[in-house]
């Protein structure tokens, strides 16, 4: 479920240093932005940001930027990144954007990867396309990842992630790996870290699903 309105949340963004405002007039150019050229990867619906606070905390050499759509939910990832424990963090931004405008933003090859976490599963059939690893979004991903380059994506929702492994295949992509139950699996389990929601499902017992794919 999503936030409720938080008036504060625009002003708070706007001024906010980490919270990137033109992003269309960066692209091709992100390296700029964080003053190097270390690779960089993204996250689209970040939600409360957990996970890429910790992955930037965890890999200082990778920039991370990320995307999510509703400002009261970014609110809260800079909120969290404004505590002690990620606030001298140099290698993560935030965008306030529609995923659906990446190749907009961002340039051919520009991210190196991408995380999907707990993505709205979009559930009615006329909005497949939507999901974000239906083949529409496939192909946007496509026009700004390297040709190798890798989605990730987790999920709890079996489904969901049934049509995602269907998805992968009919855009022409590689299926490196996926389980049904990242949790208990050794491999693709070592070196996760958790966001919000995935703590919250795997503590009522709920296996947690993950695939990696590669572009084609």
């Amino acid at each position: 479920m999503r936030l409720r309105n938080i008036p504060r949340a625009e002003d708070t963004l706007q001024a906010h240093f980490t919270v990137i405002k033109n992003p269309k007039e960066l692209r091709g150019n992100w390296s700029s932005v964080f003053e190097n050229t270390h690779p960089i990867r993204i996250e689209i619906g970040m939600g409360k940001g957990r996970f890429l606070l910790n992955m930037a905390k965890t890999y200082p050499n990778i920039n991370f930027i990320g995307i999510e759509r509703y400002s009261s939910v970014l609110l809260r990832a800079v909120e969290k990144f404004d505590t002690d424990e990620f606030a001298d963090l140099k290698n993560i931004r935030f965008v306030c954007m529609d995923a659906r405008e990446l190749p907009e933003v961002f340039a051919e090859s520009e991210i190196e990867q991408i995380y999907l976490n707990f993505s709205d599963p979009w559930p009615k059939a006329r909005h497949a396309k939507r999901r974000l690893t239906s083949t529409e979004f496939l192909a946007r991903y496509e026009k700004v990842l390297p040709p190798q380059g890798l989605v990730e994506f987790k999920t709890d929702n079996t489904p969901l992630f049934d049509f995602s492994l269907e998805q992968v295949k009919e855009a022409g992509w590689t299926l490196q790996a996926f389980t049904y139950d990242l949790h208990h699996n050794a491999e693709l389990n070592h070196g996760n870290i958790m966001t919000e929601y995935e703590e919250k499902f795997s503590s009522k017992g709920n296996p947690i699903n993950k695939l990696i794919a590669i572009r084609k």
